[in-house]
């Protein structure tokens, strides 16, 4: 049996694993900054450096929280840029996006940076970076996590397939370990195909342009048919 039918089955018999449900909660938008509209809606980006999605998760050792900052492109799913700190301070978001400047292929023109409303990504420091390049700001608009499933996933992909956390007993995480599993992410094969991206890896999506063929299907979707 093949892997398409394999997941046919098991989403007909409801046997496929359900996503984990996060304990922990990163953002806060609960502040007075300005917030954004959503400018990526229906958009299906064709080139790299298009469009570019953030977000923050965590990361639970035995003794402590640690909190990853992401930037992802849209098209490539590569990760530009990243920072593992102790906290949720805005400096290891801006710190990120620096880094993501920096590793950029393609002009800063046409840009749009989407993310959360956090008040990590309305902070005034992150916004006046955001402009000083010319970075369109566009943001989630009711906190759901499908307005920026991009982001979301990467997250997911890194922590269970990548640097492998399975419990909340993990001794220890740290940034040589984190940069090593983002860099095989970015440029080897990964542990699995790499459907979103026409099987390439995202080193090597991040080098071309052109739409790129997605070869997964949503068998959680075909669930929800079948449920019905």
């Amino acid at each position: 049996m093949g892997r398409d039918a394999l997941f046919t089955l098991l989403a007909s018999e409801h046997l496929l694993v359900q996503s984990r449900k996060r304990k922990h909660i990163t953002t806060n938008s609960r502040h007075w900054y300005r917030r954004y509209p959503n400018l990526i809606k229906d958009i299906v980006p064709y080139r790299p450096d298009q469009i570019w999605v953030s977000d923050i998760t965590y990361i639970r050792t035995k003794n402590e929280f640690l909190y990853l900052f992401l930037i992802t492109d849209a098209y490539s799913k590569k990760i530009l840029g990243y920072r593992l700190a102790k906290n949720l301070d805005s400096i290891h978001a801006v710190n990120s996006l620096q880094d993501a400047i920096k590793n950029r292929c393609q002009p800063i023109q046409g840009l749009i940076h989407h993310s959360d409303r956090g008040i990590q990504y309305c902070s005034k420091e992150y916004t006046d970076l955001l402009r000083d390049n010319e970075i369109e700001i566009s943001m989630t608009e009711n906190g759901d996590p499908l307005e920026n499933p991009i982001a979301e996933r990467i997250n997911g992909i890194l922590k269970d397939e990548y640097l492998n956390i399975k419990s909340n007993n993990h001794n220890n995480i740290d940034i040589r370990q984190v940069s090593y599993a983002i860099e095989k992410y970015n440029t080897l094969r990964p542990l699995r195909p790499h459907l979103s991206c026409q099987m390439l890896t995202p080193e090597q999506a991040h080098q071309g342009n052109g739409q790129l063929k997605k070869l997964w299907k949503n068998y959680y979707k075909k669930r929800v048919i079948l449920n019905v």
